[in-house]
């Protein structure tokens, strides 16, 4: 029972992820999703020798609402540092579940030295007397890798979690050193690794995973707040990675699989994240975001403010308009506004779309959730790829809160930190308006351009306050 409902709750992990390929099923995607855990928690409970449920079921029961609790209070603006923070609670389990695998098998190997019968073992216990001792190094093995990624996880992810909430500064930030402290870190680890597997006690595993604790730390904090959405998809296949390790250490067929598919798809979210960035995964994982060339060009002109009136005066005007939103638009919570905005100038007989960004937001899909979220049609919410040779055809761009993905610099200057970064050419529109708080260069610290040009104007404010104003002078 318990291998069928591995291979089920395998099949419906594998269902649930290819559903969330297409936004029109991704509902019924993520119900796959949530059968297949219930299967996997339900029968691992069930399995042989597995015991000691007056303590298993309370931490069930208070883990499962905890988390119903956390999930209705997020908002769809907090989404990315929660995610960030399930990953360090899966990092900090695979340490956990690791140093407890060790003290198993010393227990086990120390019976046995002993001349006492194993019979009396249970679960994890039972099934380390059962292994021969070419088994038991590479449980050993398993036991250093799942260690070493779920502490680095962990750490890595607490810090993302603070950057993405703005409890830290999103600034790149490194200790005296920089990536040689990592490396001799990770060199110390190793060494640790290999006295461990020669038969060094317990405490080789604690001076592990606070070396491995401290490289989660400064690995992520050396990383800026722009390079984020890239960040939150690598420490998700770092997740995933180190629940695979868990599973082979427990024996567990699911984990092995679910640890694989999450690893793996993370993985290649963030190679798609790094391309659409035009940034080698290394560079972003190892350098902080925000390193020059040379002397960034000066910029010409100034930023021409716009009100209400004259926005509803253009779009009036115009037959084409696509709208490009950013985190600005998140924080404000305007995908309500901009959702009836949308409704009032297509029932105007005007074309609208939307243009998204791969790393628009701080999290990959975090545009497409919102848009989703107020009910804005599928199919006019187009791709980067998708769209940008549409821009030079195209009446009025209005631009709510998105700064780096939208920057001329990445095309025209070659010593900009975002330079060869494929961008939403926007500005080939013929007209321009940026939903903006004030005249700050945005969470990345870069100035942008664009801001600046002859066919742009600034449409100052809170983005939602603005539209709902906007929408008053659109019937």
């Amino acid at each position: 029972m318990v291998s069928a409902a591995a291979i089920a709750a395998s099949i419906l992990f594998i269902l649930s992820l290819g559903g969330l390929s297409d936004q029109e099923r991704a509902k019924r995607a993520v119900w796959y999703g949530i059968i297949g855990m219930a299967f996997a928690v339900a029968f691992t409970a069930l399995g042989p020798a597995i015991g000691n449920y007056w303590l298993m079921i309370p931490m069930i029961i208070i883990g499962a609402v905890a988390g119903w609790y956390v999930a209705k209070r997020v908002e769809m603006t907090e989404m990315p540092q929660l995610v960030a923070a399930l990953h360090s609670f899966v990092g900090l389990a695979a340490v956990f579940v690791a140093w407890n695998a060790d003290i198993e098998r010393r227990r086990v190997l120390s019976a046995l030295a002993d001349g006492e019968s194993t019979d009396g073992f249970s679960a994890f216990a039972a099934l380390v007397a059962t292994k021969e001792p070419a088994e038991l190094m590479f449980l050993q093995i398993e036991v250093v890798l799942a260690i070493f990624i779920g502490a680095v996880t962990f750490t890595g992810s607490v810090i993302a979690f603070g950057k993405l909430a703005g409890k830290i500064d999103g600034k790149p930030r490194q200790l005296p050193g920089g990536h040689m402290l990592n490396a001799g870190a990770a060199l110390v680890c190793l060494l640790l690794a290999i006295v461990y597997l020669s038969g060094g006690g317990f405490w080789t595993l604690l001076v592990l995973a606070a070396l491995s604790f401290f490289i989660g730390y400064h690995l992520i904090m050396g990383i800026g707040g722009a390079d984020m959405p890239v960040v939150v998809s690598m420490l998700n296949s770092y997740s995933g990675w180190a629940a695979a390790a868990i599973g082979f250490t427990l024996s567990n067929d699911l984990l092995i699989v679910t640890g694989a598919l999450v690893g793996s798809s993370g993985a290649i979210l963030s190679y798609i994240m790094c391309k659409a960035m035009n940034r080698s995964f290394i560079s972003v994982i190892l350098g902080g975001f925000g390193g020059t060339a040379g002397p960034a060009q000066e910029i010409d002109g100034e930023q021409v403010a716009i009100d209400a009136d004259g926005v509803a005066s253009a779009l009036d005007d115009a037959d084409s308009v696509i709208i490009v939103p950013g985190y600005g638009m998140a924080v404000a919570q305007a995908q309500q506004s901009v959702s009836e905005l949308t409704k009032r100038l297509r029932a105007k007989g005007k074309q609208v779309r939307f243009a998204i960004h791969p790393v628009a937001g701080r999290l990959p899909g975090h545009m497409n959730v919102l848009l989703a979220e107020a009910k804005v049609p599928y199919d006019i919410v187009l791709e980067m790829d998708e769209i940008n040779d549409d821009f030079p055809e195209t009446d009025v761009v209005i631009v709510i809160g998105s700064n780096d993905i939208v920057n001329p610099a990445a095309q025209d200057d070659p010593n900009s930190p975002i330079a060869g970064m494929p961008v939403l050419e926007v500005w080939k529109a013929k007209q321009v308006f940026v939903s903006k708080r004030g005249q700050g260069t945005g969470y990345s610290g870069i100035e942008n351009p664009l801001f600046f040009k002859d066919n742009t104007r600034m449409f100052y404010g809170d983005a939602k306050a603005s539209l709902d104003n906007l929408l008053t002078k659109i019937g």
